[in-house]
Parts: C-alpha cells; structure tokens; sequence
C-alpha cells in the first residue's frame, strides 16, 4: 500500500502516552507509504502509560508546520502535559490556519482547545472531556469518528481503526 506516499506526519507526545493510540497510527500510517515522524519536548525516548518506549526524533522546537501534511496527537496524560508549551499551540495552530490534517483521539484534544482550533468545530473525545470541549465551543459528538474540515477525532483505542481509516483517507485526497 502507497496510498500515502510523498505525505509527511508527525505525532506530538511525550511521557505517558496511551501506547496505543501511538503505536496504532505510527505503524497504519506507515504502511498507508506515509514519512511519519514522533515529535516530543524533547528529543529521546517517551514512554507510554503501559511501558512502550518510542524514540522522539524531533523535540517540539523543531517543527514547522510547512514541513507536514498532518499531525496527530495521542491520547494518555500526555495532552494535559503538552497544553501548556507554547512551541505545541503554537504549531498546532499554525497547522490549523494552513488547513493542515490535525487528528487528535482520547484526551488529545486537550491540545485542541489550549491551541484555540475548537470553536464551532464537531469533535469527539473520552467522555471526561466533552465539559470542556463545549466551554470552548465545540459540537460535541459521540462517535467512533468525527471529521469536520481539517479536523479528525476519536473517542478511546476501541476507535483506532476508523480514526487510522479517516486520516489516511483524508491524506490520500490532498
């Protein structure tokens, strides 16, 4: 499968992923042909919640949003760590204004509303987050995946192979 090839992403995480939701689109996305890369604050290795340790080629510093076509942010703790790093809202915004891809699952969207890219947008998320998905002014919907613009979201690890399914399909059409 080369559906993606010539299509870059990245993954932003760092300690205490949801190893799933990082592992799960790293290698799907890989085998769809795409470059995929894992960005943390800094470069190293990350482990997640249950013990898988990753190598983050890249820290946060590094990346420009001209470099991707899409970035995905796994769930865990990691989210609620990452929100308060201006290079990580920073980018994501900047992702967001090009109308880059932005997927996010479980509580990536923690990302989404520091980041400010959640107003008037449907998304999901795990259930403890939709309180303040809608504070900030988001649609929320309870569903394996949700897709509104530029913007993918899931729920939970059950989600992982439609939230895999949408973002390949919508990197396969830019």
């Amino acid at each position: 499968m080369e559906e993606l090839q010539n299509k870059k992403a990245i993954i932003i995480s760092t300690h205490d992923f949801e190893d799933t939701e990082l592992i799960y689109p790293y290698y799907r996305l890989k085998e769809a042909g795409a470059d995929v890369k894992i960005a943390a604050l800094e470069r190293g290795t990350i482990r997640g919640k249950h013990g898988i340790e990753v190598a983050a080629e890249l820290s946060i510093k590094e990346l420009n949003a001209d470099d991707y076509d899409s970035v995905i942010i796994p769930g865990g703790w990691a989210p609620d760590r990452l929100r308060v790093y201006k290079e990580v809202l920073d980018f994501v915004a900047a992702m967001n204004r090009k109308g880059k891809l932005i997927a996010a699952i479980c509580h990536g969207p923690h990302v989404l509303i520091s980041a400010g890219v959640v107003r008037g947008v449907k998304l999901t998320a795990v259930k403890p987050l939709w309180d303040d998905l809608r504070n900030a002014g988001a649609t929320v919907q309870n569903e394996a995946v949700v897709r509104d613009g530029n913007i993918v979201t899931s729920r939970f690890p059950p989600d992982l192979p439609q939230f895999c399914k949408e973002i390949i399909s919508v990197l396969s059409k830019t």
